[in-house]
C-alpha cells in the first residue's frame, strides 16, 4: 500500500504526464491545421501510407477508434480528395481504403511537420535521456496493462 506521500507524488506525476500529452497534441495539431489536416485525419493518412487496402474495421482497430469515428473521418478525407473507398469483390458491403495522389502527398507533408516538431522537442534529448524515457514509459505501460488485467485495447503500443 502506498503512503500518502507516494500517492501524492504519483498524482503529481500523472497530472504532469496528461498535461504534457495535451500540450504535445495541441502543438502538433496546430502545425497540422496549417497544412489543412487534423491529428485524426493525419493518423489515417499516415497509417494508410504504411499499408493501403485495409478495410474500415481494420483501420479503426489500428487507430484505436470506433468504426463510427473512422467512418466520419473517411467521409471527410474522401470529400477532400485524399482517400478512396473501393468495394471488395468478395463482399460488396465492405470497402478497402486507398490513398489518392493528393492523400499520399498530404501524408508526406504531415510526416515532415511531425518530424520537424519532434526534432525541436524530443530531438533535443540525448540518446541516454531518450532511452531512459522510453524505458520508463514502457514500464508504465506494462504496469497499466497489469492493473487493467491485461485487457488493454492498445496492447500493440
Amino acid at each position: 500500500m502506498q503512503d500518502r506521500t507516494s500517492s501524492e507524488r504519483a498524482m503529481r506525476v500523472w497530472l504532469r504526464l496528461i498535461r504534457l500529452e495535451a500540450r504535445m497534441q495541441a502543438a502538433v495539431g496546430e502545425r497540422l491545421r496549417l497544412i489543412g489536416v487534423s491529428i485524426p485525419q493525419c493518423d489515417v493518412l499516415t497509417t494508410l501510407s504504411e499499408q493501403e487496402g485495409v478495410n474500415q474495421q481494420e483501420l479503426a482497430k489500428r487507430l484505436y477508434v470506433t468504426k463510427g469515428n473512422i467512418s466520419g473521418l473517411l467521409d471527410r478525407l474522401e470529400a477532400a480528395g485524399f482517400v478512396q473507398r473501393r468495394s471488395l469483390a468478395s463482399d460488396r458491403r465492405q470497402y478497402s481504403i486507398h490513398l489518392t495522389d493528393a492523400g499520399r502527398a498530404m501524408a508526406e507533408k504531415a510526416i515532415v511537420v511531425q518530424r520537424k516538431w519532434l526534432a525541436s522537442t524530443l530531438g533535443r534529448l540525448d540518446d541516454a535521456e531518450l532511452d531512459a524515457l522510453e524505458t520508463q514509459l514502457l514500464r508504465l505501460r506494462d504496469v497499466t496493462r497489469t492493473q487493467d488485467g491485461g485487457q488493454d485495447a492498445r496492447a500493440a503500443g
